[in-house]
């Protein structure tokens, strides 16, 4: 007779390493059980090494330790990402409850003096020496990392840092959930179909089903980006336009409900990490920032900004000069509001270069874009993208293995296009799985890919944008930059160890690819009649590539400026708000002057809970380095494979291994110059 086996408990899915996330398992109740669990293994492995009396080597110190706090970041990564993906209330408060014990751990363990004179014995011992480049960069990488989280501070100094660390962490999450919850909040039912003269047919049958779904009879419409941007974009209707805006510009503010205003929350962000620079013995948080990025200091950084400024606003006032022309002259616009600008401008694009976007997005259906997208890939690397399986997190998610030509498995991704109430805004690249070393071989590397796209509606498929093509590409690139490192220690492996303002270097590289025509014309399919996007009207798309470039420049200059002068030269309560700081910067910079409402920096997530925090300008920092490694394909060919295998070795491969600088000037042959961006932006005067 056999005997019956009791069934084993079924293991938290958290705790399982032994392969992807168990997405289907993975439940709120679970979180605590399983970071508790993990923070007291990893508590008592650092009591064990510190208590060690042998010398520390990579093998005796540094390899236990990656392999704990491996362990822990695979644990909470997916509940991270759920909570910005599939966001719940029980599972809000799950990661809620739970972020101050993870942040109080870390801040702790920057802080531990006795674990950074481990780490100083190691780098002065004797096998310092005979360690390859990377596990030497994670060393330094620590030693500074130590210095920089407060472990030479003293005692009533450590506590109150710890302190601050914890408020931080919580006040970025809040301010996440509050504006998330504002955005959702609003919808706008619109029953006269007269109303929504000039919206297209894709975007009225979206809005449609959303009125079904909440029982409504009508068009409903949101603040989510699908929804909200072609209004804003092709409604004749102004009044319509005024209303999406005012509830857009207003998120999160003290124009909407109290809890969900995000005034408070800003100040003492900015206040707190004034605080932790000046414990450290900075001068303020912006030179704190700059300690581990390419840029040295913040007035280094605002001239740099300045610079682009004073080179992009004369290009901005011609565009501003020729919408309002044309707004007053063909559509009866004497005075350009906020509501009115991206309105009038699709008019004026449509009447210089004759097409619409609405045109454009036709040709773009999602298998024919991911189909152009994975064959350069292939062009460039050598590479092969094939559709596989994995547990996921909602039913549109799909899964994707790259291999070799030779058919070996290099990395997996999860792609998650199209936007929804659960997901919070933007679009973003996270790591589910680093790769490195282990006894049993290479750790393939995971990535999560997202993006808030239009589902797609009524049988036919999503079909996007060009600007959400390049977003997708965008994205993609930083997917790259992960997976197809070539480096075996974890703390410089893919984008871990690169430097913040170089990190956009590979997304945005990837962005100039969308406007090249070998590329483009194999990437289209029209949605009725199947052909591909026709030469004339991607001349005309070429024509219009840097259309309004001196407004958008200056837009994206006028973010970074801000973001820089607020945390060196601004100290909150101290006579001047920050929005009146923005409208400081919107005096020197901008062209465009909002509404006086407009509260855009309570829905600014990338600095107040984005970690761009004194580094938005990395993007404009970015943009110089991509122009100008492409500008070396645009010498070579721009599918040229022989290049495209020397900025795989050169800039992706080596991940976080070596500095930022070193790796483009060994892809470039020289430093980078700016050149190549103002040429590409269409902001050098042609004689």
């Amino acid at each position: 007779m056999l005997e019956l086996i009791p069934p084993v408990e079924i293991m938290n899915p958290l705790l399982d390493f032994t392969g992807l996330p168990r997405f289907g398992e993975i439940r709120p109740e679970h979180v605590a059980s399983a970071i508790e669990q993990l923070l007291a293994e990893c508590r008592s492995l650092i009591s064990r090494l510190l208590q060690d009396k042998e010398l520390p080597t990579w093998d005796n110190f540094v390899v236990p330790m990656e392999d704990a706090h491996e362990r822990l970041s695979r644990a909470w990564g997916p509940v991270g990402h759920l909570n910005a993906v599939m966001n719940s209330s029980e599972l809000r408060e799950a990661y809620n409850a739970t972020l101050p014990v993870i942040t109080q751990y870390y801040a702790e363990l920057g802080q531990n003096l006795a674990l950074y004179e481990k780490f100083k014995a190691l780098r002065n011992g004797p096998e310092f020496g005979t360690l390859n480049a990377a596990r030497k960069k994670i060393i330094e990488n620590e030693l500074r990392d130590f210095r920089l989280g407060g472990a030479e501070l003293a005692d009533d100094s450590k506590a109150r840092y710890l302190e601050i660390q914890e408020r931080q962490s919580e006040l970025s999450s809040r301010f996440s959930d509050n504006l998330l919850d504002a955005t959702n909040d609003f919808t706008l039912l619109v029953e006269n179909r007269h109303e929504l003269s000039g919206l297209p047919e894709d975007v009225l049958e979206a809005a449609h089903e959303a009125a079904v779904e909440k029982s409504k009879a009508g068009w409903l419409f949101t603040l989510k980006a699908p929804s909200y941007m072609p209004v804003m974009q092709f409604a004749d209707n102004r009044n319509l336009r005024e209303k999406m805006y005012r509830a857009y510009a207003t998120r999160a503010s003290e124009f909407g409900k109290p809890e969900w205003d995000n005034s408070a929350l800003m100040d003492e962000i900015v206040e707190l990490r004034g605080e932790e620079a000046r414990l450290l013995g900075f001068a303020s948080y912006g030179e704190l920032s700059l300690a581990a990025k390419m840029a040295e200091t913040p007035g280094q950084v605002v001239e740099f900004v300045r610079e682009l400024a004073r080179r992009s606003r004369p290009f901005a006032e011609k565009d501003l000069a020729e919408l309002r022309d044309f707004s007053g002259i063909e559509l009866g616009l004497n005075e350009l509001h906020s509501w009115d600008f991206a309105y009038a401008s699709e008019k004026l694009r449509e009447q210089r270069y004759a097409f619409s976007e609405q045109e454009v997005k036709e040709y773009f259906p999602e298998d024919a874009v991911l189909s152009g997208l994975f064959k350069l890939v292939g062009t460039l690397y050598g590479l092969k993208i094939e559709e596989a399986k994995a547990p996921v997190w909602h039913e549109s998610v799909r899964f994707f293995d790259i291999r070799e030509a030779d058919g070996k498995l290099v990395g997996q991704f999860y792609l998650d296009l199209y936007a929804r109430n659960s997901k919070r805004g933007g679009a973003w690249m996270d790591d589910v799985i680093t790769r490195r070393r282990l006894e049993s071989g290479i750790q393939t590397p995971v990535a999560y890919m997202n993006c808030n796209f239009s589902a797609p509606v009524g049988g036919k498929p999503a079909l996007f944008t060009h600007d959400e093509v390049i977003t997708l590409f965008h994205e993609f690139g930083h997917g790259l930059h992960h997976l197809l490192t070539e480096v075996e220690d974890l703390g410089v492996s893919g984008i871990n160890g690169v430097e913040w303002d170089a990190v956009e270097l590979p997304s945005q590289f990837m962005e100039n690819y969308c406007w090249e025509w070998e590329v483009l014309s194999g990437m289209t399919r029209h949605v009725s009649t199947s052909k591909p996007l026709p030469r004339a009207l991607f001349d005309k798309m070429l024509a219009a590539k840097n259309f309004q470039s001196g407004l958008h420049s200056l837009r994206q200059i006028e973010f970074a400026l801000f973001d820089m002068l607020m945390h060196s030269a601004f100290k909150p309560g101290g006579g001047k708000t920050i929005l009146q700081l923005l409208d400081e910067v919107r005096a020197e910079v901008a062209v465009l002057i909002p509404p006086e409402y407009n509260r855009f920096p309570h829905s600014f997530s990338h600095i107040f809970a984005g970690g761009y925090g004194a580094g938005y300008y990395s993007y404009k920092w970015a943009e110089v380095l991509s122009a100008d490694a492409y500008s070396l394909f645009e010498e070579h060919g721009v599918l040229n494979p022989a290049v495209g295998a020397k900025f795989r070795s050169e800039i992706l491969a080596v991940g976080g291994s070596r500095d930022a600088m070193q790796s483009f000037v060994a892809f470039r042959g020289r430093e980078p110059a700016i050149d190549a961006l103002l040429r590409h932006n269409g902001l050098i005067e042609h004689a």
